[in-house]
C-alpha cells in the first residue's frame, strides 16, 4: 500500500487513524509535524471526504457499552436479494449490510439505543420480508479496531483485554457519542462545534471524550476510512465452532494476529448456525486472505474445529451507528 499513501491526504489520514488530537485546534496539531498549516490539513481531509474515502473523523465504540447491537443474517432467494437488501437498508438502526457468498447470504449490523429497539428492528424486517432473521448477539469482543495498516510501517493497536474498566455510561456519554456519529466538522475548532450543539463547554467535550477513550468504551478515535475505496475488496468473515471452554484461550491468540481486524464471540443458532467464534480479515486479493486465514487457523489450533469462510461480494450499506432511540413505525 505504499503507492497509495503517496497521496498526501491519505498519508495524513493513515497516520491519524487512531489517537486523533484531543485539543481545541486538532487540525493544527495534525499538520505541525509535517509542516502543514491548519487550513491545508482541513482542505486535505475535506478532499478525502468528498472522494468517499474518509467516512468521518470519529469514534469506534465498543459494542453494547453505550447502546445495543447485534449481527443479523438472512437466507434470501437470489431473485429477491436486491429488494430485501433495500428494505433492510431502510431501517435507521441498520448501519452495515453486506452480501456474503454463503447460503445465508445477507449480513447486517443493527445498532440502537437499547436491546428493545434492536429486537423491534429485527421483528419489523421479518414482518416486511416474510423471511427468518438470525439474531447473533455479541457475547465477548476480543479485538475491535478496523484501522488499516496502509503504509506498512505500523501495526494496528490490539484491544484484547478481557473487560473494560468499570464505567457506567450515562446520558451525557450517550449524548456526546450521538453528537459524534457523523464525525468532527472540518473547521478550526471542531470540538467547540460539538459543544455548541450539546450546550456544553469545549473543555467538557474534550474531558468526557478522553474519559470514554481511557476506559475503553471508545476503542479508537480517529480517521475512519472506507476500506473498499482503498482496494480492500477481498474481505472475509471466518467462523469456527469452538467448544465453549476453549474459545477464550484460542480467541486471544487469534485476535493478536496482525491480519485480524475484528475478533469476537457470538451466540450460536442451532441447527442453522453452529459457529461461535468470528474473525474478519480484510485484504486486496482473495487468495492472500484465504492463505492468511488458513495460516492463522493452523497457528492457533482452529484447524481442528468445523469452520466456514464467507467473503463479502457486495456492500449494500455502510454508515455510522446511530445511538438515538428509534421512532417506532418510521424506519
Amino acid at each position: 500500500m505504499n503507492s497509495v499513501v503517496k497521496n498526501p491526504a491519505l498519508a495524513l489520514a493513515d497516520v491519524w487513524q487512531r489517537d486523533f488530537p484531543l485539543q481545541p485546534e486538532p487540525y493544527a496539531a495534525v499538520g505541525a509535524p509535517v509542516d502543514l498549516s491548519q487550513h491545508e490539513v482541513i482542505e486535505l481531509m475535506q478532499a478525502l471526504a468528498d472522494q468517499g474515502v474518509l467516512a468521518r473523523i470519529g469514534a469506534t465504540v465498543r459494542p453494547n457499552t453505550a447502546g445495543a447491537s447485534t449481527l443479523a443474517a438472512m437466507a434470501v432467494p437470489d431473485d429477491r436479494l436486491n429488494d430485501v437488501a433495500a428494505l433492510v437498508n431502510g431501517h435507521a438502526a441498520v448501519n452495515h449490510n453486506y452480501q456474503r457468498d454463503h447460503e445465508i447470504n445477507l449480513w447486517f449490523v443493527v445498532t440502537a439505543a437499547n436491546r428493545g429497539d434492536v429486537i423491534w428492528t429485527l421483528n419489523d424486517i421479518v414482518r416486511e420480508t416474510g423471511l427468518e432473521v438470525l439474531d447473533l448477539p455479541l457475547e465477548r469482543a476480543y479485538h475491535i479496531d478496523l484501522g488499516f495498516n496502509l503504509a506498512g510501517n505500523r501495526k494496528p493497536t490490539k484491544t484484547c483485554s478481557p473487560s473494560i474498566a468499570a464505567h457506567e455510561v450515562d446520558r451525557d456519554d450517550r449524548s456526546l457519542l450521538a453528537a459524534l456519529e457523523d464525525g468532527l466538522d472540518f473547521v478550526q475548532r471542531p470540538y467547540a462545534e460539538v459543544a455548541g450543539r450539546l450546550g456544553w463547554s469545549e473543555d467538557d467535550v474534550l474531558s468526557r471524550l478522553n474519559s470514554l477513550i481511557e476506559c475503553g468504551v471508545v476503542t479508537r478515535f480517529g480517521c475512519i476510512l472506507r476500506h473498499r475505496r482503498l482496494g480492500y475488496r477481498a474481505n472475509a468473515m471466518a467462523v469456527w465452532d469452538v467448544p465453549d471452554d476453549r474459545v477464550d484461550a484460542i480467541a486471544g491468540k487469534l485476535a493478536a494476529r496482525d491480519e485480524v481486524t475484528l475478533c469476537y464471540r457470538r451466540s450460536r443458532r442451532l441447527p442453522v448456525w453452529p459457529f461461535n467464534l468470528f474473525a474478519m480479515v480484510h485484504g486486496q486479493a482473495r487468495e492472500t486472505v484465504t492463505g492468511q486465514i488458513a495460516e492463522a487457523a493452523h497457528a492457533t489450533g482452529l484447524d481442528n474445529y468445523p469452520s466456514s469462510v464467507l467473503f463479502s461480494t457486495r456492500c449494500f450499506k455502510q454508515s455510522a451507528a446511530r445511538m438515538a432511540p428509534l421512532m417506532k413505525g418510521a424506519a
